[in-house]
């Protein structure tokens, strides 16, 4: 069956619309099997996986041996099965390193991508639409676990994961919009996904992981744990990701390079992590010195029309 796509029709600065579906194609989907599948998750990532609920969902973070992420991602379960959420690229990437431990473990890690499609939902009817296409939607639960599928609630956000063949039927006759207005929406959100330009380069402070709840500082050991806990407990972090909005001419995307203004014009600065263009309209998040201020004024370099403003966050960075 084919699915039609459309782009927004409405401003990126101009809110969300009642009820906004949009495919998620940008997301890549990490299935963990197996009887220890649990376990060598919880040994390799920030996040505390042994204590994770079938009805609740979290963030977090896996690392290189030297603390720096090769993913950030969402995190719930399926039946038995995990499932972590993560930018495609991304996956790609981080998929062979969580493999290379899981020879010595009883899991099995598989790109599920294909196998499931996942669905966002947002807007003021997003809450009556899925309780109407589903008996098992629980809008007090931050997951409502589905026969073969799961949805996660975020705020007044929500992902629906189902088998290829039922999210078909699902939204055969509805109007759909690409995933544009979804990443805005995270964008808005303060959320880490790193893309995989920027794989083995932060730390997961430097993404904010602390402060969405993607790091538990009490769960023991994990790769790059040493790291981690040293930033917390220490200090040394000059780094967080921050909301930029704006305007710009060129093109921009996570390879850009980023200008900030000072006294006597603009110098290079951070690392762009999500970007949501519609034509001149642009909404992004970069990593940046974390003393930049709410109201800072940055640009794109080579596009001296560019402005982008840093935004507040929607979060304190102290948060775990």
């Amino acid at each position: 069956m084919s699915i039609s796509v459309i782009a927004p029709t409405w401003a990126l600065d101009a809110g969300t619309p009642d009820l906004l579906l949009s495919p998620l194609t940008h997301l890549g989907i990490i299935s963990v099997t197996g009887e220890q599948n649990r376990s060598f998750i919880h040994g390799q990532v920030t996040a505390d996986i042994t204590s994770l609920a079938a009805n609740d969902w979290r963030w977090g973070a896996h690392c290189d041996a030297r603390g720096k992420m090769q993913s950030a991602f969402r995190v719930f379960s399926v039946g038995d099965t995990l499932i972590l959420l993560m930018p495609t690229d991304t996956l790609a990437g981080d998929l062979p390193e969580f493999k290379k431990y899981a020879v010595f473990s009883k899991a099995e890690l598989t790109d599920a991508s294909a196998e499931y499609r996942l669905l966002g939902v947002a807007g003021s009817q997003a809450q009556s639409w899925l309780k109407g296409k589903f008996a098992a939607f629980d809008a007090d639960q931050k997951v409502s676990q589905l026969e073969n599928g799961a949805i996660l609630q975020d705020g007044e956000r929500y992902i629906v994961l189902l088998p290829s063949a039922e999210f078909e039927a699902l939204v055969a006759s509805e109007t759909l919009v690409d995933s544009l207005a979804w990443r805005a929406l995270e964008i808005q959100a303060g959320y880490p996904n790193l893309p995989a330009a920027h794989q083995g380069q932060f730390v997961p402070q430097m993404c904010n992981l602390q402060a969405v709840g993607g790091i538990s500082f009490t769960k023991g050991c994990y790769m790059g744990q040493e790291t981690v806990a040293r930033m917390k407990y220490r200090g040394g972090n000059k780094r967080a990701l921050y909301i930029l909005q704006g305007q710009a001419t060129a093109v921009v995307g996570v390879d850009t390079q980023l200008e900030i203004a000072v006294e006597d014009g603009f110098r290079p600065v951070g690392a762009i992590i999500e970007v949501a263009q519609q034509a001149e309209l642009l909404l992004l998040t970069a990593v940046l010195p974390n003393d930049t201020e709410v109201g800072a004024k940055l640009r794109i370099a080579d596009d001296t029309g560019s402005e982008l403003t840093v935004m507040p966050l929607p979060y304190s960075l102290d948060e775990e």
